[in-house]
């Protein structure tokens, strides 16, 4: 699992942090620290921080071992 912000588009409403908090942190009013290889035990949290960024900032792409799995 990979997580990618475009941090062009993130205006630092901080959703993503209230939603997973072990996996977004924000610095000073702007600056948004995240982890781009979660553990896979966080997915869910990951998820629910897609869902609540209000401009659509965070993608989650499967890893290389999501296809393995499911093949």
């Amino acid at each position: 699992m990979r997580v990618v912000v475009d941090l062009n588009r993130c205006q630092a409403y901080a959703q993503c942090c209230y939603a997973a908090p072990d996996s977004f942190v924000l610095h000073g009013s702007e600056v948004l620290v995240y982890d781009p290889a979660p553990p896979a035990e966080r997915r869910r949290e990951i998820e629910r921080a897609v869902q609540a960024c209000p401009v659509r900032a965070i993608l989650l792409e499967a890893g290389p071992e999501a296809e393995e799995n499911r093949g």
